[in-house]
């Protein structure tokens, strides 16, 4: 999870880009405050009591359409963390061109101390307690840490349901456009699960090419083996990247042998992981299964690994100040939301790494949830190859805009990509 002063750190980030692009601090002042940050409680029944959970709901920028964001249910969820993450989504947005604005909401609750009914109880409390300022037209959440399509479900369940007292005009087929993310069977797009890790991959092939490389002379380490990590790695490796070690929470596997010749097998991996419960003992590669030829690593090890790519994307702040002079990769590809600190991302591109800011590298996501959106509001059905292929477009067409404006400003990825997200806002 992000820090308690994400907020201001990314403001400051800001207003140093603001600098370099001569936006009046006035200007960019009207951008970096949310909208309204909405807090409410929520009262359920856990173990025959009746306990209180804090939800939030950031609405930082409609300007460009409607707010859009993921809703988190972890124990660290506060006010601070949602506004800074909304404020990104409205950057992210405006940078690939998506007609939304930027939101972010979540309930500070560990999901695991409830049942599956109490945690659906949690989730129809928050909507009935924000119906009045999401929907289909205003804000439109989606899943994010801790949330997932049957969670979704029982939201815009609740939803349509409140808005059928509410004798709400829309049809239903745009009803369901209140929220995104959710399972193909519940009016979701195909290919929703795919699309962050595809995009990802999309990006750092669309690197290569420009940097002049070959995908099979790259070594990749990818830190988070969820739905991001694991889509990521598996469209790499069919671009032809070699991917030569992958982490989850509890450790990294890679090969003993040193020179990483070899490309993991993602697919045996993860039905391994599947099995086991987790990575270790998990080694595949080549269509075999044997941990005799794997190493088991932490995950703090597998990013100073000596591999070209460096992939983060799971948790935030992975990479900082205490492990920065270890890093070896020469580029860095953030799936995860923040996981460079400001000193470390200040320190590695001034030795010349090159990384993939997390409002480029992971924003198929909110790109897909725009195609889900589309489908729901407009009543039509996109097949998965039109939704890759969207993807693609948007993907390569923002990499190809972050690139040129960075080469022609003499900035880094970041810096060009919050130039032209903040150019779109500005008064």
């Amino acid at each position: 999870m992000r820090t308690e002063n994400t907020f201001s750190e990314t403001k400051k980030l800001i207003l140093k880009i603001g600098k370099i692009y001569n936006i009046p601090k006035d200007e960019l002042e009207s951008v970096i405050q949310p909208n309204r940050v909405v807090e409410v409680s929520l009262p359920i029944q856990v173990n025959g009591k009746t306990k209180i959970f804090l939800g939030y709901r950031a609405q930082h920028n409609n300007k460009l359409g409607p707010y859009k964001g993921g809703i988190r249910f972890h124990e660290q969820v506060n006010k601070d963390e949602v506004m800074a993450l909304s404020l990104l989504m409205t950057l992210k947005t405006a940078l690939t061109g998506i007609p939304f604005g930027g939101g972010k909401g979540g309930i500070a609750v560990n999901p695991k101390d409830l049942s599956e009914s109490e945690l659906e109880n949690l989730s129809r409390e928050y909507v009935r307690s924000l119906f009045d300022v999401i929907g289909p037209n205003k804000d439109i959440p989606a899943p994010d840490v801790n949330t997932n399509p049957k969670i979704l479900n029982w939201m815009v369940e609740e939803y349509i349901k409140r808005a059928k007292v509410e004798k709400n005009v829309l049809s239903l087929e745009k009803l369901y456009g209140a929220f995104t993310g959710k399972s193909r069977n519940s009016h979701g797009l195909d290919g929703r699960e795919e699309a962050t890790g595809y995009g990802g991959a999309v990006i750092l092939e669309s690197l290569t090419k420009y940097l002049g490389k070959n995908t099979s002379d790259m070594r990749v380490a990818i830190q988070g083996f969820g739905n991001v990590g694991y889509y990521f790695a598996k469209f790499a490796t069919k671009l032809g990247f070699i991917v030569v070690a992958v982490s989850d929470s509890k450790g990294a596997i890679t090969s003993n042998n040193s020179t990483f010749k070899n490309s993991l097998d993602i697919e045996k991996i993860f039905a391994c992981k599947l099995e086991k419960g987790a990575l270790a003992g998990c080694y595949c590669a080549g269509g075999v299964c044997d941990i005799n030829e794997g190493t088991v690593l932490s995950n703090d090890e597998l990013l100073t690994l000596p591999v070209d790519i460096l992939v983060p994307s799971a948790l935030g702040n992975v990479i900082t100040e205490k492990n920065m002079r270890k890093i070896q990769a020469k580029i860095i590809i953030e799936m995860a939301n923040g996981p460079i600190t400001p000193q470390a991302h200040e320190y590695l591109s001034k030795r010349g790494v090159i990384i993939i800011p997390d409002i480029l590298a992971n924003a198929a996501g909110v790109s897909c949830s725009y195609l889900e959106w589309r489908q729901n509001i407009e009543e039509i059905k996109y097949q998965k190859e039109e939704v890759f292929s969207e993807l693609q477009n948007i993907m390569r067409k923002a990499f190809k805009n972050v690139w040129n404006e960075a080469n022609e400003k003499k900035l880094d990825l970041r810096s060009a990509s919050y130039g032209i997200a903040l150019k779109k806002l500005v008064p």
